[in-house]
């Protein structure tokens, strides 16, 4: 596949006449935050945006992982030409690995993310048998009938992009996730220039980030933290300093190992994935380390606690991270001390302040001072940034993404603010999909997109009644009832014993559990007299008859599993 350096024009018409609608079909991405994918349709070509996962909500137990369905990408891998990716944090290329098994798509990104998309693969097994592309901004690529073109953008991760899409339909504009930061700690602004351009042309469609849209004003530079940083780093002298932030901020680590430097401070990465990332970004020439800045975890013990400063996962309070694990005191190799100082480096994702709130406590138990106020600035753009694209670029037609319905609501509102026609923006729905062309736009049908749970090595073996079940054990526990019967003559050889695990405490309880048993010898009792033999039959009135005696005995309503074995 040609890649193609010089400025995209408008991919001509195949067909005389009047073209077909090029099609808009997101995956994931919408009412939600996180599992961003999109696939771009026109005629026998389709490219995929981004391939994301998003974390289990808090009733999907045991569920590790959320990633998007591409049964209708599986459906048609004959018209699928790439996946082209805008950045690399975990909601945009996290599935990657998965989907790749079963679509092995030829992938294209900028120099750091596809950095960590290899990782990605390595650990899958996936290195060599994955096409792969390095991209510079302001390149563009030939995917079928498509021209996608890179355009420099600013995030809370460096190499960001966002994308323009030349469809013979017309040009489609993708924001991906992105900011205005006029002070970048890495790299060049954002193309704005490029924006403008793309708006002279004509934009057929602006599909851009969503999650800030309810916040006025401008998004504050990410220097600012650094700034910050540095007045905690002269403020607390004295003390170890333990500071959480996101793995994948690769500019966030930057100011802080820029502080520990200017105060000599010895830097400890901790947790794996921070310690992945920050060694490709390393390794790539996106951060930089002064030497012997950095030391192992287990050569802290070597320095004095006001020489370090200790770069950690688990700013969001995950239960596994490494910041969890040192609050909670089973972390092998740090445990806090009375004078630590602890920074918070991230604003709490919805869901997750009851988390953090419990890691703040613990870690204010054990003596340290946590500070997690004005230690962030976020990556995506408010209100004005978003009118500002929207006055660059004069789209025909608005598609909001990334975000939950209420984020794509007040999105429609500012598209409408600035100059968008009522009838030209759209609210879609993961698996709408959407066929635009100059003259109309209009949703003509739907395709499956819901996540698939992942659950350690399983992909997609739990569902919702696996999930039903689940949740009835964590609520109401689960009796097991074991009876034997003689194999020919259907005779009561030995039972009901009857185990109780998460009902009730059986040795504080024997009096329940003697009436317990006492039920269930009646409904077999009353089984064998009629002469049932259908194992199911019985079954079906030992857990009719002990579930109502529970009910009415204790209000509770287990998980009842009788278990019959015959000799």
């Amino acid at each position: 596949m040609k890649v193609n350096v010089k400025k995209g024009e408008p991919v001509k018409p195949a067909k005389e006449g009047r073209a077909p609608g090029v099609k808009v079909i997101p995956l994931g991405g919408l009412d939600q935050i996180g599992m961003n994918i999109t696939a771009i349709e026109y005629e026998d070509s389709i490219v995929v945006i981004d391939c994301g996962l998003a974390f289990p909500e808090e009733d999907m137990l045991g569920i590790d992982l959320v990633i998007p369905d591409v049964s209708y990408l599986k459906e048609n891998v004959e018209k699928v030409k790439g996946l082209v990716v805008t950045h690399g944090h975990e909601d945009h290329i996290g599935a990657i690995p998965y989907i790749e098994k079963e679509l092995n798509m030829p992938i294209y990104a900028t120099k750091l993310t596809m950095g960590l998309i290899d990782n990605k693969l390595r650990e899958h097994n996936l290195l060599g048998t994955v096409k792969r592309k390095v991209v510079k901004h302001g390149q563009t690529i030939n995917l079928g009938c498509f021209r996608i073109e890179f355009i420099r953008s600013n995030h809370s991760i460096a190499d960001s992009s966002g994308l323009a899409i030349y469809s013979p339909a017309g040009i489609l504009v993708h924001t991906g996730d992105f900011k205005v930061d006029f002070t970048p700690v890495f790299g060049e602004t954002i193309d704005l220039q490029r924006y403008a351009e793309l708006g002279k042309r004509g934009v057929l469609a602006l599909m851009a980030d969503s999650t800030n849209v309810e916040r006025p004003g401008f998004t504050p530079s990410e220097k600012k933290v650094g700034r910050t940083f540095d007045m905690l780093f002269s403020e607390n002298r004295n003390s170890r300093l333990i500071i959480a932030t996101f793995a994948s901020n690769v500019d966030r680590v930057q100011q802080i190992i820029n502080s520990a430097d200017k105060y000599g401070r010895k830097v400890v990465i901790e947790g794996r994935s921070m310690v992945n990332v920050i060694n490709t970004a390393s390794e790539l020439g996106f951060i930089q380390i002064p030497d012997n800045t950095v030391i192992g975890i287990e050569s802290m013990k070597c320095y004095p606690d006001e020489q370090i400063v200790l770069i950690t996962t688990g700013s969001q309070g995950e239960n596994m991270a490494a910041l969890s694990r040192i609050a909670a005191n089973i972390h092998s190799k740090v445990s806090i001390k009375p004078g630590d100082t602890v920074i918070l480096s991230s604003s709490p994702i919805p869901g997750n302040e009851k988390a953090i709130n419990r890691i703040i406590n613990e870690l204010e138990m054990k003596g340290a001072k946590v500070i997690f106020q004005d230690t962030h600035v976020s990556g995506h753009a408010c209100q004005e940034e978003l009118k500002l694209i929207y006055a660059l670029t004069k789209p025909k037609y608005a598609i909001p993404v990334h975000g939950e319905f209420r984020h794509l609501k007040r999105h429609s509102e500012l598209a409408l603010e600035m100059g968008v026609q009522k009838d030209n923006v759209i609210i879609l729905n993961n698996g709408s999909v959407l066929e635009l062309s100059e003259e109309e736009a209009k949703v003509t049908g739907r395709v499956t997109a819901q996540g698939i749970l992942v659950d350690g090595l399983g992909v997609g073996d739990v569902g919702n009644i696996v999930l039903r079940d689940r949740q009835h054990l964590s609520q109401n526990g689960l009796i097991i009832v074991v009876v034997t019967l003689e194999k020919h003559s259907n005779m009561l050889v030995a039972g009901p014993d009857i185990v109780s695990r998460g009902f009730v405490y059986v040795r504080e309880s024997e009096n329940l559990m003697e009436e317990c048993h006492d039920i269930v010898d009646e409904a077999l009792s009353r089984c064998l007299d009629h002469r049932i033999t259908d194992w199911g039959k019985i079954k079906t009135a030992i857990k009719d008859d002990l579930s109502e005696f529970l009910w009415r005995r204790t209000k509770r309503n287990p998980m009842i599993l009788p278990i019959i074995t015959e000799v």
